[in-house]
């Protein structure tokens, strides 16, 4: 996020343009407290109190805005955020409330990814002052992981592969005072080899590597974060068509989330013994790229049966489970972008969840409720698990009766996770397809904001 200058700061008496507030049942009074000029000028302005409508009101010899928010059940998080994505540059304060949860959504509509396009027409920040001054540095924190997410899962593979997302680790290793181990070469094919077998095709500039980020106390209850990092998925041998792979710069996204989360922890100073795992693979082509048929061992010790390369990111995350799970977490949870059927069944904007405790995933849920991400939970229905049946192995990387897609890669992780391990996987679409306020097209944040303040208040 911007941060010179803040876009949001105590407030402290500066001068300031005031910003007011109103739905659209209160539009009409609000109006009779205009003059025949300030009416006529929001009439022109088409401004009736509907939704995400902002308007610019002339007072005198200057001017103030209003925007209109659906006050039912209090601001949410997007009530200003259209107002920060249109108003004009400058500094301004609400006039009869505090923000709140929409602190969020004034920051991140200010979100853009620059790196390689220069905007058309570059404006500067625009600025909230409140009096709530201790809501500042949680606001910011989060915004500031939600854009984190935003940036890596825009970039484009060949500037985002493995490397770069060790690079990102040990940014906020450095940050934050963590410890960062990466396995790479000889000792990731012996001690992790799904995640070697899925990227070993890849050219050397992207070889596989397993990213690992300790921080805090060695005392403190253990919380583990897994990531997918497939930086780019062509499918591998049986490669996805061409529409398939236009998107799939963001099959890393779950890395993202995981970073992401890891920073807001780190940032927080919880108390939690943090270890985030990043298994980070391009799933390639090329004469030594894994095969459908082929037998993989894997650190847990079960062999997989390929039946399809392009179930490669459930076989990288298998690893990284299984080793998270040596520390003996209190709560394990798991970022992916693995299946094209949770998007058909809960579309892009909910992730899927699947946990085995009922309790953590209602706190999960409602966390979401709470902070505008909402989750959605799917079963891990012990009825699907033949599904994964093998001839020849342990088990299969996946099923051919087209059922249930979403839990059967669920289920396939589930073999990997210790018994006992409280353990939570999001199935998450990392992308938003369509701006809205305070969302822009492109990479996105679908179950951070959930899995962070569900964390917060069972670690705090």
């Amino acid at each position: 996020m911007p941060d010179a200058p803040p876009l949001i700061q105590p407030d402290r008496g500066q001068a300031a343009s005031a910003l007011h507030l109103i739905d659209k049942a209160g539009f009409a009074g609000f109006a009779k407290g205009l003059t025949g000029a300030q009416r006529a000028a929001l009439g022109a302005q088409k401004f009736d109190g509907s939704a995400s409508q902002v308007g610019i009101v002339p007072d005198g010899e200057g001017w103030f805005a209003v925007a209109s928010v659906a006050r039912a059940s209090g601001l949410s998080s997007w009530c200003l955020a259209r107002a920060a994505e249109s108003l004009p540059a400058g500094t301004y304060r609400l006039a009869d409330a505090e923000a709140g949860p929409a602190l969020h959504g004034w920051l991140t509509a200010q979100y853009a990814f620059t790196r390689y396009k220069t905007p058309e027409s570059p404006t500067g920040p625009r600025i909230l002052v409140t009096r709530d001054a201790k809501a500042i540095a949680p606001a910011l924190s989060e915004a500031t992981a939600v854009a984190l997410v935003r940036d890596l899962v825009n970039t484009p593979a060949e500037d985002m592969g493995p490397a770069a997302l060790e690079a990102e680790a040990q940014r906020l290793a450095k940050a934050h005072g963590a410890v960062l181990e990466v396995v790479r070469g000889d000792s990731l094919a012996q001690d992790y080899p799904m995640i070697q077998a899925v990227g070993r095709a890849a050219a050397r500039e992207h070889a596989p590597r397993l990213i690992h980020l300790a921080w805090g106390d060695e005392s403190a209850p253990v919380l583990a974060i897994v990531g997918k990092g497939v930086c780019f998925d062509s499918g591998g041998l049986d490669i996805k068509p061409a529409s398939g792979m236009l998107l799939m710069k963001k099959d890393m996204g779950g890395a993202a989330h995981a970073l992401a989360l890891a920073e807001l922890v780190m940032g927080a100073g919880l108390r939690v013994r943090l270890h985030c795992w990043v298994p980070a693979v391009e799933n390639a082509i090329s004469g030594n790229a894994f095969r459908p048929g082929d037998v993989l061992r894997s650190r847990k010790g079960l062999s997989v049966e390929i039946g399809n390369t392009d179930a490669e990111g459930r076989l990288i995350l298998g690893d990284a489970l299984a080793r998270a799970c040596e520390d003996k977490p209190e709560l394990l949870i798991d970022f992916a972008t693995l299946t094209g059927a949770a998007r058909v069944a809960l579309g892009p904007d909910l992730p899927a969840l699947m946990t085995r405790s009922d309790a953590t995933a209602e706190a999960l849920i409602a966390a979401g409720k709470a902070h505008d991400d909402p989750v959605w939970r799917l079963p891990l229905h012990d009825g699907y698990r033949e599904y994964l049946n093998s001839d020849i192995a342990d088990l299969n990387n996946t099923h051919t009766n087209g059922f249930a897609g979403a839990s059967v890669a669920g289920l396939f992780l589930d073999r990997f996770v210790a018994d006992g391990v409280d353990w939570a996987h999001f199935d998450t679409f990392a992308w938003r397809p369509v701006s809205k306020p305070g969302r822009p097209r492109g990479g996105e944040a679908l179950g951070l904001r959930a899995a962070w303040h569900m964390i917060r208040q069972r670690f705090a």
